[in-house]
Formats: structure tokens, C-alpha cells, sequence
């Protein structure tokens, strides 16, 4: 049994929602279906047996070039399998745009890219949203996104929101929940992700200095919310009874 992740280049890392859920006895099938075998890459499962969940990270890539990218279709038409079975889908930036676009939502561009930290702002639904527990109404999240979710999928709800991003995180069904910000990172990814970004940076016209100037000020209270929702996700939305054993 286990969790399939399915990353899209080598900074998006699971980080710490991955170090969670590996903690709370889980284990995690890392997939990278946008590389070549000869590169190393790992390509989407054929089926879903013996599958918890399915993790989606984000990526430099857009889900609106998804004809270009045949990986990508059959990664969509997976998360639209396991959405359809019921199983925890968590969708991370790119992720979430992804679970968005499966399920019948509609995504495209920024009217300008989003690169650093921003206030995330939780609906009356994501208040009461028990995966959002101890998450306070407003709080500092990272974003760095060139596309953003502009319409969800029927059904679903906003959790998070502002006028700047109208949908910030949202629910699908009951366990398929997309991020549009980055809470997975740690202090050295964030660097990384700066670092494999230039041209997103430009797109925002911010620099990379000023965002590790705001990360400065508020990491400590991002990185505190970030674990608490780590843990809110592995401990509701995935089965207790299924963890690895010792």
C-alpha cells in the first residue's frame, strides 16, 4: 500500500507534507511521469490497487499546454480515476490546477504571476473546513503561480480566497482537496524554488532577494500553519487502518 506522489521536476519535492506522511506511517510511491526512462523517470500507474492516495506537487508546467504533454493526460485521467473512487487527492500549486482542470474546472493565466507571500484568506467554508482546522482566517502563505483556477469544478467548494486570487484552496467531493500555495516547503526549498524561478520572478516583477526578505519575517508563522496542516491531511483524509506497520 501507499501513496502515490507524483512530482514534475527535481525542486518540487513532497518536503514536509511528504516528511508527515511518511512519520504517521505511510509510505510514498514518488512518480515522475515528465521524464524518460533514460532520465530516470518514473511513469503514472496503470491502475489503482493498492493505492492510499495520490499527492499531486507542483511544476513549472501549465496544465493549459496539457496537449502538449502526454503524461500529463494520463495523469489527469488518473487523479479523475481516484477522485471518482473516493480516495484523498491533495493537489499542490500546479497540483491543484490539475485536480481543477480533471474534474471540469476551468484554469488559465494570471492576469499577473504571483511569487512570494501573500495573505491567505479563508471562506466561511474553509472556517468551518475540519482539514483547516487551527489555520488561522488570515495567514501568510507562498505562492509562486504564472496560472490560477478560474472556475471550479461543479461541486466544488472555496475554502480559501481574495480578490487578488479568488480561489486560493478548495474541496472537491470528500477527499480531494487543491492548494494553489506552496505550504510544503522548508527554508532551503523555498530557497530552491527562488533559485528555479527567474522568469516567474520577472513575470511577477519581483525579485528573488525581496521574497527571501519576506520570507525572513514570516517563516516561522508559515512554517508552524504548514505542519499543522500537514498533519490535519495525513491524520483526516487518509486511512488510519491501512499505515505501515512496525
Amino acid at each position: 500500500m501507499a501513496i502515490i506522489v507524483f512530482q514534475h521536476w527535481g525542486t518540487g519535492r513532497p518536503g514536509r507534507v511528504g516528511h508527515t506522511l511518511r512519520d504517521h506511517g505511510f509510505k510514498l510511491d514518488v512518480r515522475t511521469p515528465n521524464l524518460s526512462e533514460e532520465e530516470g523517470g518514473r511513469p503514472v500507474p496503470i491502475d489503482l490497487e493498492s493505492v492510499q492516495g495520490v499527492l499531486v506537487l507542483g511544476g513549472p508546467q501549465n496544465v493549459t499546454d496539457a496537449d502538449r504533454y502526454p503524461w500529463m493526460r494520463q495523469e489527469l485521467d488518473y487523479v479523475r480515476r481516484a477522485h471518482a473512487l473516493e480516495l484523498p487527492v491533495i493537489g499542490i500549486c500546479l497540483g491543484a490546477q490539475m485536480i481543477a482542470h480533471a474534474l471540469g474546472g476551468q484554469v488559465g493565466q494570471r492576469e499577473r504571476a504571483l511569487v512570494g507571500f501573500a495573505e491567505c484568506s479563508l471562506t466561511p467554508a474553509g472556517q468551518t473546513e475540519p482539514v483547516l482546522a487551527g489555520i488561522r482566517w488570515r495567514s501568510p502563505q507562498l505562492f509562486c503561480c504564472g496560472q490560477e483556477v478560474k472556475q471550479l469544478p461543479p461541486g466544488a467548494v472555496t475554502l480559501a480566497g481574495n480578490r487578488a486570487t479568488p480561489v486560493q484552496a478548495f474541496r472537491a467531493g470528500l477527499r480531494t482537496f487543491g492548494f494553489l500555495f506552496h505550504f510544503e516547503c522548508d527554508r532551503p526549498m523555498l530557497d530552491d524554488l527562488l533559485g528555479e524561478a527567474p522568469e516567474m520572478l520577472a513575470a511577477a516583477g519581483v525579485a528573488a532577494e525581496a521574497v527571501r526578505q519576506q520570507a525572513d519575517t514570516h517563516y516561522a508563522d508559515y512554517a508552524r500553519l504548514s505542519d499543522r496542516l500537514c498533519v490535519n491531511l495525513a491524520t483526516l483524509c487518509f486511512p488510519f487502518h491501512e499505515k505501515l506497520t512496525a
